[in-house]
């Protein structure tokens, strides 16, 4: 399938950032993220009254009136403390392709993963970015009427849930559903407040963001409710867990899973961001920033049952508690979130251990994008950056369902899917 980019422009609020909002402040939150970007696409059909042409038309004038209330991902980095909300704007392409919505979708089966990087605005290059921009879109219109929205957010600046957030409140406008539109919430410099150190910036040299020398492939599995109603019930039957939810359990099944296709027998580590919205006073859903922590289990001994690492991931888990909560609004809350930071570069660093970085998509609300000519009807990842990552979102096809986007090295996913009780899970419950 060909795309071909036909125009690029920048876009600017459609009415100037007040001088007293110019000065964005990072939180200490923020402070350890390396530049880079969160690549989400939404795929549509195509809309008997509405053209790609208005279409596209809808996407950028929403796009100006959405920047005025998330008016950072319209500004620029001032070195690696603030944005200077200066209204430079945001990237905006149009693209086109000769094929459909729908060859794309069956394609995923087809393990034709990298063509999905054609769909949003900056091409992976390892993890790290020299973009200026905090926000870039690309809508690219098919053959068959419908439409793509490749989105790359900073995750420099904002983390999922703000990424959520924006694109609830721009679909809203373009929708023109006043009641729907949300303003996001700037106060986690201050629940959270920045070191203020001029020459700071993140571990660039953290094994995450570095360009990868071996050879990686990314493929989708789906695991249907079914198949996680009886994850869960092998958990509550043989361990101390109780209501074990579908994260939990697929988490943990993945990683003895993917420990078993490298041959593993010794240290992992899995690793999980855990929001902090709803779980701290200040903090909505509406907060804006990268207002989330790691959450780490240990598998020290080369446990391969994965029951016993579901209660590792419970009791990770478990420590995200009202007395963390404390200590990271307390005097030493850097020290707090620098520790959990850096404990996946530390890991990394060591070479001797085993780390699955996992991410979860699952429950945000991609899926109700709509914004005028109905709602998604898929939603995946743009890219992947490093291996050894696991993205969860949730499945269109199968309700209750997780899709699992896998990266491993390629001897280790050819293993992975030979690997007949991971095939149960994956193949015996689709039907």
């Amino acid at each position: 399938m060909k795309i071909e980019i036909v125009s690029t422009q920048v876009i600017i609020p459609s009415s100037p950032t007040p001088t007293h909002l110019r000065n964005h402040k990072l939180s200490f939150l923020d402070e350890r993220i390396p530049p880079s970007y969160i690549p989400l696409i939404l795929y549509y059909n195509g809309h008997k009254n509405i053209t790609q042409s208005e279409m596209c038309d809808r996407l950028k004038r929403s796009l100006s009136d959405a920047l005025v209330r998330f008016y950072p991902l319209a500004g620029r980095m001032n070195g690696q403390i603030s944005v200077d909300c200066n209204d430079q704007g945001m990237l905006y392409l149009e693209a086109k392709a000769d094929g459909k919505i729908s060859d794309i979708i069956r394609s995923m089966d087809s393990d034709h993963y990298d063509f999905l990087e054609n769909l949003i605005p900056f091409k992976s290059n390892g993890c790290l970015t020299t973009a200026l921009e905090q926000l870039a879109v690309q809508a690219t219109s098919f053959s068959c009427g419908g439409m793509t929205i490749g989105i790359c957010s900073s995750h420099r600046i904002g983390d999922a849930s703000t990424l959520d957030s924006f694109i609830k409140c721009w679909a809203a406008i373009a929708r023109g559903d006043q009641t729907d539109v949300a303003s996001p919430v700037f106060n986690a410099s201050t629940l959270f407040p920045p070191r203020n150190t001029p020459d700071y910036s993140p571990n660039f040299k953290c094994p995450p963001v570095q360009p990868l020398s071996i050879k990686t492939v990314m493929k989708r599995f789906v695991f249907t409710s079914s198949a996680l109603n009886t994850l869960k019930s092998q958990v509550t039957q043989n361990s101390s867990v109780l209501k074990p939810t579908r994260v939990e359990v697929l988490t943990a099944f993945l990683w003895n899973r993917c420990l078993i296709a490298k041959g593993v027998d010794s240290f992992s580590v899995a690793y999980h961001p855990v929001s902090l919205r709803g779980k701290i006073p200040g903090v909505t859903r509406n907060s804006f920033g990268n207002i989330y922590q790691m959450v780490r289990a240990e598998n020290v001994t080369g446990e391969k049952n994965w029951i016993i690492l579901a209660e590792k991931i419970r009791d990770a888990f478990g420590k995200m508690d009202g007395e963390y909560f404390q200590e990271l609004l307390g005097e030493k809350g850097f020290e707090v979130a620098k520790e959990n930071f850096m404990g996946i570069s530390k890991f990394l660093e060591l070479g001797n251990v085993e780390v699955l970085r996992f991410s979860s998509f699952c429950r945000l609300g991609f899926y109700g994008a709509d914004f005028g000519w109905g709602k998604p009807v898929w939603v995946s990842s743009g890219s992947y950056g490093g291996k050894d990552r696991i993205f969860l979102f949730d499945s269109v096809e199968w309700e209750g369902g997780i899709e699992a986007w896998v990266v491993l090295a390629d001897q280790e996913m050819e293993r992975l899917q030979q690997d007949l009780e991971f095939q149960h899970f994956t193949s015996s419950f689709a039907s």
